[in-house]
């Protein structure tokens, strides 16, 4: 479904940005794995993709930085000889009540998560055009639609990353650049496996489908949105929530 095609993954060291390099990887592309601290994870990931028989390497980058993104994508091109999807992944979380909330809390989550996507779109879009194509899909999260109270400062990024997703879709379409976004909802990951039983019962209460999501469910869209099998859609937002918010 992707052979030939490269890409590369921020945040890909663990949980959903994992799963997704596997996904894109078992589909025939080869994978570039960014990751901003865990070299070891990030290494893991890759091997577990040789010993696919696929192609892959890890990259260290902080996306919130302009100069290592530039490196970064530069690295990829060189090693690849092209980028053809872009999964902006990359994340993190500084949960606190909007009244406790510090500055550097929320200032560091708009960092990574919006101006660290803006930066990777930024980045790619040369090559892209270059190549006349490209796919870039953006992970925001289903509180970036509904809201979240604890986390005032991950919603105003995510909700960015959906604007962010649009504008970037209607101006790159004319260069069969397409640019869509995955929002998640609840999905095992490190995180919600700590999470406190009597926690975990009252978020299955808002999913219809009563359970949790996959990593692997988020890249099963993502791979779709990386193949010819979504070349007429552009700008949208899917919501992979077990129908949380409709």
């Amino acid at each position: 479904m992707l052979d030939g095609k490269s890409a590369l993954v921020t945040g890909a060291s663990r949980g959903i940005g994992r799963a997704i390099a596997l996904e894109l990887a078992n589909a025939g592309a080869k994978v570039a794995v960014n990751y901003a601290g865990s070299e070891q994870k990030a290494q893991a990931v890759v091997d577990e993709i040789k010993q696919n028989g696929g192609e892959a390497f890890a990259i260290q980058a902080n996306v919130s930085n302009e100069e290592d993104v530039k490196g970064m994508i530069k690295e990829v091109v060189s090693t690849f000889g092209s980028l053809d999807i872009l999964v902006n992944n990359a994340g993190i979380t500084r949960d606190n009540l909007l009244m406790r909330m510090k500055e550097e809390e929320f200032d560091e989550v708009i960092q990574t998560n919006l101006k660290g996507v803006f930066l990777c779109i930024k980045g790619v879009t040369r090559q892209m055009m270059k190549q006349k194509g490209g796919r870039i899909i953006n992970i925001s999260s289903i509180v970036g639609v509904s809201g979240n109270a604890g986390q005032a400062n991950y919603v105003a990024a995510k909700a960015g990353v959906i604007g962010l997703t649009k504008t970037s879709a209607k101006e790159l379409a004319a260069r069969n650049i397409l640019v869509n976004a995955v929002a998640p909802g609840f999905i095992t990951t490190d995180m919600t496996d700590e999470l406190p039983e009597d926690v975990r019962e009252e978020m299955l209460k808002m999913i219809p489908l009563s359970r949790l999501g996959e990593p692997k469910d988020i890249a099963n869209v993502v791979r779709f949105l990386s193949s010819e099998d979504s070349r007429y859609m552009t700008g949208q937002t899917l919501h992979v929530d077990g129908g949380m918010v409709m």
